[in-house]
């Protein structure tokens, strides 16, 4: 299924159903006063976060989501049906905005939280709440409120533990098959990622983290340039970034560490925040390099680059570094995830209701 991480909508709430101004009549019973019932409330459209969608694709054809209205209140005390609501499934990591205004409506990054995006129209009053001593016979009914109506737009935003960046053919692809069961495409030519890519990786039996690979980035893709600038959304919410360097690149008129310097150039024109994350530097393709020349490489490298919290050397190919850096992000994600925090009084299994249109 071809991934989709972005879908303009139109949300369409029920109007409310009209008030009836109405009389009793029947045989014998003069007089029988006002029995006008109210309208029915109109439907809302509510969104729901859901673990098993990963790709907004149903709202890429289908844009128009309309709740039933409500039904008009009759005579006899009848009051109206209220219309039903529909509720839209997202994938988890959703971020929903009035595309009119630009305001942030909600943010479904817990699977199962229920979010109101376009609620309901009221229904009117009949006329029998207008009964009083002085008014006996009151003709005046409301007419029912108009439901909301909303253009939205949707953005995905990954939820993963570590992001992977770097230029094409750096070794993301082969670094995230190696550690995870994950399996993108990997090729000897640039861009063979055109997608992001999640891949759990399993550090021991009770322990684990996601890791997102994005396509590789290229000069000038805060611009548009390239294919990443696209994707950098999806690291906002990582924990920590490995920011892969290929040491030994085929052209020998490549620099690596120039390369490296313009990820970092990049990242710092397209979001300040994402530059400011916890990023260690993973020099891979090691495997390449003769052993007797290895270490001289590896810290000529470093001298050039200077600007190393942390680094790792790895082959992602032959698996060499692959144990050691696993471990370390494991500790660093289990030391800055947020811990879990219990609802007082609430019931866990109760879905996480919320109403931004709520005064």
């Amino acid at each position: 299924m071809k991934f989709f991480d972005e879908a303009r909508i139109e949300a369409v709430a029920g109007d409310g159903g009209n008030g009836a101004a109405s009389f009793r009549r029947e045989k014998f019973i003069p007089k029988g006063g006002p029995d006008g019932g109210d309208g029915g409330k109109g439907g809302s459209v509510w969104a729901i976060a859901d673990q098993n969608i990963n790709t907004l694709v149903d709202y890429r054809f289908k844009r128009i989501f309309r709740a039933q209205r409500g039904q008009n209140g009759m005579g006899r005390d009848c009051y109206g049906k209220g219309g039903e609501d529909i509720t839209l499934r997202m994938p988890v990591g959703t971020v929903i905005t009035d595309a009119e205004t630009g305001e942030r409506l909600a943010d479904l990054d817990v699977h199962d939280k229920r979010v109101l995006i376009a609620k309901g129209g009221n229904g009117g009053w009949g006329n029998l709440h207008f009964k009083s001593s002085v008014n006996r016979t009151p003709r005046q009914r409301t007419l029912g409120q108009p439901g909301e109506h909303r253009y939205l737009q949707l953005e995905l935003k990954v939820l993963a533990d570590v992001g992977l960046l770097g230029m094409p053919n750096a070794g993301k692809s082969t670094l995230i098959r190696s550690i995870s069961a994950a399996k993108p495409k990997v090729a000897d030519y640039p861009f063979t990622t055109l997608q992001p890519n999640l891949g759990v990786v399993r550090s021991d039996e009770n322990r684990s983290f996601v890791v997102a690979d994005i396509p590789g980035l290229i000069e000038g893709a805060a611009e548009g340039a390239g294919l990443g600038h696209r994707f950098l959304k999806h690291l906002a919410r990582t924990h920590l970034l490995l920011h892969l360097v290929d040491i030994a690149p085929f052209d020998e008129g490549v620099d690596p560490v120039r390369e490296a310097q313009a990820i970092v150039d990049e990242l710092r024109r397209y979001d300040e925040d994402l530059h400011h994350k916890p990023r260690w530097l993973v020099l891979n393709k090691l495997d390449l390099i003769p052993e007797e020349e290895r270490e001289e490489h590896i810290a000529s490298f470093l001298a050039a680059y200077d600007k190393v919290d942390r680094h790792f050397v790895i082959s992602a190919m032959s698996g060499d570094g692959c144990k050691e850096l696993v471990r370390a992000i494991q500790d660093h994600i289990d030391a800055h995830r947020p811990k879990s925090v219990p609802d007082e009084g609430g019931d866990d299994d109760t879905p996480d209701v919320y109403d931004p249109l709520a005064p």
